[in-house]
């Protein structure tokens, strides 16, 4: 049975139609109807987008028979002119103020990296078709389904020191990114798995009660305000389930309720009292607590140290980093994924290096999308290297028919046999599926040695192409000759002797700066032989270089 990690490279690159099965329809829902039937929302069946009528909006009357939304008139009495604002202008600002920025990422590093089996199905499979594959589709591919993937999470360390603390929980391989979290965690899910509830009848409180506090968010009676006990349940739920909300926000989504029932619910909880007894330990050590806050402090120091652990780094797999019930941890994995789906470089860098363990080749297509085959391109020189005439037949023919395919390449050299197609009837068994010829086995075994060898590239859509010549590569330029006795950087007394004749003209042109000529400290002193040591050429060449710069200072010096 194959799962989604073990998928298959030559379905998935067909194209989205032939990779659905036969009998799906498309339109099994599609009901059918007149084109301009309106659908519910204010959208008909042509696109048109269109809100509820004007009159409808102003049909809506408060209690007292007067209208919710008065005419334009009377709504705009007392501004002032300047006032240019519309009639929601205030409510729209008031919109807006409410809304916050979210919240920041964790400073978890989140890497998404493909699944070890996956990349081994994979590798198998381009080794045994011998297709070159372009990596980044790869990449993409493994994107799509989590089954595919594996999601590593690493600490991120300022200048030796954790920035962010990660733990894990070795129950359910969980991550968290505090111990309290991860705690409360264990104590909701796997509660059963270390302390017993029961139950104990107890005097019920005293009083009239009419109303209670609920939480907003929960449904959670925490009791009446005036209750003994309601400030420390109020803080006990705002601290196990919304430690990261300011204290002040989350009281402020409590609200006051006077329904019969909804009393009397808090008054039967109050009827009994929870002991807690522990599980999973020695007899001698069995203890019983009467508070939740007393089985915290106990598994604290019982069971924290073998079930919850600070970790650096830690994987798990693409469907367990979709379900993590640490929100900015999801949301950090969300990230990662959408960043990969811009740009899979990262995922690319990794999936490389997995091939290559695997003895893959890579290589360049139109000098940017990077392949993934068995071998790389590998020219075939069939003037100067002897291969049979069987060889010489697919090279010939593949370039002489560019973007032909398998199947054009071998019937092409080995035609079939014409057969008379025979349509079986009812009972009969279907006939046996098309067997090649031997000449065809021949094409077919020979295809396989040139694309093994690099000679011949089949891509992913089937296309075949040979292998190119690599064109010459261009013969380094040659330093000019350095002149005996010269060193390196040093400027020779031969230039001097040319720009000599120019100094004469610059100063004539500018009598009031007068202009020096610097000899280099390392010129030899016989200026003479220095200037024999260069060829007339490389004199010429120094003597050119020189007048231009002069012909340039001197129409700067025009120019000012």
């Amino acid at each position: 049975m194959s799962t989604e990690a073990d998928f298959n490279l030559d379905k998935l690159f067909l194209p989205s139609w032939a990779q659905e099965s036969p009998s799906y329809n498309k339109y099994s829902n599609h009901s059918g109807g007149d084109r301009g039937e309106r659908r519910p929302g204010g959208r008909d069946n042509r696109g048109d987008r269109r809100g509820p009528p004007r009159q409808a909006q102003r049909d809506f009357t408060a209690p007292g028979g007067k209208g919710i939304n008065p005419p334009t008139e009377r709504r705009f009495q007392g501004r002032r002119d300047d006032d240019r604002r519309g009639p929601h202008q205030d409510r729209r600002d008031d919109r807006f103020a409410e809304r916050r920025e979210p919240e920041p990422l964790p400073r978890i590093n989140v890497t998404m990296v493909p699944d070890d089996k996956g990349v081994e199905s994979i590798s198998r499979q381009i080794k045994m078709t011998g297709r070159a594959y372009p990596l980044f589709e790869i990449a993409k591919l493994i994107l799509q389904k989590p089954e595919r993937q594996q999601v590593r999470f690493e600490v991120v360390k300022e200048e030796g020191k954790i920035a962010e603390p990660l733990f894990l929980c070795m129950l359910d391989d969980s991550l968290w990114l505090s111990e309290s979290e991860a705690v409360q965690h264990v104590l909701d899910k796997h509660f059963d798995t270390f302390y017993k509830a029961e139950k104990i009848p107890t005097e019920p409180p005293k009083g009239v009660y009419t109303f209670v506090a609920q939480c907003g968010m929960t449904g959670a009676i925490l009791g009446p305000p005036n209750y003994h006990d309601y400030q420390n349940k109020l803080r006990k739920l705002h601290q196990e389930r919304f430690s990261r909300m300011p204290f002040e926000m989350y009281k402020s989504r409590v609200k006051i309720v006077k329904d019969e029932a909804v009393v009397k619910k808090w008054l039967e909880e109050q009827s009994f009292k929870t002991e807690y007894t522990t599980l999973n330990v020695p007899e001698a050590e069995t203890k019983t607590f009467g508070s939740r806050a007393e089985v915290d402090a106990h598994f604290r120091a019982v069971h924290l140290p073998n079930i919850i652990k600070e970790v650096e780094s830690h994987t798990v797999s693409g469907q367990t980093s979709r379900r993590l019930e640490c929100a900015a941890l999801q949301r950090s994995v969300r990230r990662a994924w959408e960043d990969q789906q811009r740009f899979p470089l990262k995922l690319v860098t990794y999936l490389s290096q997995q091939f290559a363990g695997h003895g893959l080749q890579f290589f360049k297509v139109n000098k940017h999308v990077t392949h993934v085959a068995v071998s790389r391109p590998h020219y075939l020189d069939l003037e100067n290297i002897p291969v049979s005439d069987g060889v010489k037949k697919i090279v010939d023919y593949i370039n002489a028919h560019p973007k032909c395919t398998r199947r054009d390449l071998v019937e092409s050299i080995a035609p079939s046999p014409a057969v008379t197609e025979v349509v079986p009837t009812e009972g009969e068994a279907a006939a046996p599926a098309k067997v090649p010829t031997p000449e065809q086995s021949a094409v077919i075994g020979d295809l396989h040695w040139l694309i093994h060898q690099g000679h011949v590239i089949e891509f992913a859509n089937g296309m075949l192409e040979a292998a190119k010549k690599p064109l010459p590569r261009p013969e380094p330029k040659k330093a000019p000759a350095r002149p005996a006795g010269a060193k390196a950087g040093s400027v020779p007394n031969a230039s001097v002797e040319t720009i000599e004749p120019k100094v004469a003209e610059l100063e004539a042109a500018r009598p009031d700066q007068p202009v020096e000529i610097i000899q280099s400290a390392e010129a030899p002193a016989d200026t003479t032989e220095t200037s024999a040591a260069f060829s007339e050429t490389e004199v010429a060449d120094l003597q050119e270089t020189a007048e231009e710069n002069l012909n340039s200072e001197q129409s700067e010096e025009e120019k000012k």
